[in-house]
């Protein structure tokens, strides 16, 4: 469940940046991507729910493509990372090992 939930976080994250090139859907072939990844990750988050409950599962997938997109944004798209945002992931990621123990 942890390996394809990280699948379907990296693929709505990577299809997040398609979806910023993509401005609005003038650019054709950004925005294609974004829509097949997005629905690429959505099949893999839905094999991921397969024997776990949605909460637990949603919120995997949701946490972690919020970690990867803070990543994806400082990285690849020179976005700033303030104390405030470090701060608002460790909430997240903390939000999410608390999740999985219940």
């Amino acid at each position: 469940m942890l390996l394809l939930g990280l699948l379907a976080a990296l693929c709505f994250t990577t299809g997040g940046v398609f979806m910023k090139h993509a401005d609005g859907f003038r650019q054709l072939l950004p925005a294609l991507t974004f829509v097949a990844l997005f629905g690429l990750g959505a099949v893999l988050q839905s094999l991921a729910m397969r024997g776990t409950g949605m909460a637990v599962t949603y919120v995997l997938v949701l946490g972690l493509e919020a970690a990867l997109a803070l990543g994806f944004g400082v990285w690849l798209l020179g976005e700033t990372l303030s104390p405030v945002k470090m701060a608002g992931m460790g909430l997240t990621l903390a939000g999410i090992a608390l999740l999985r123990a219940a």
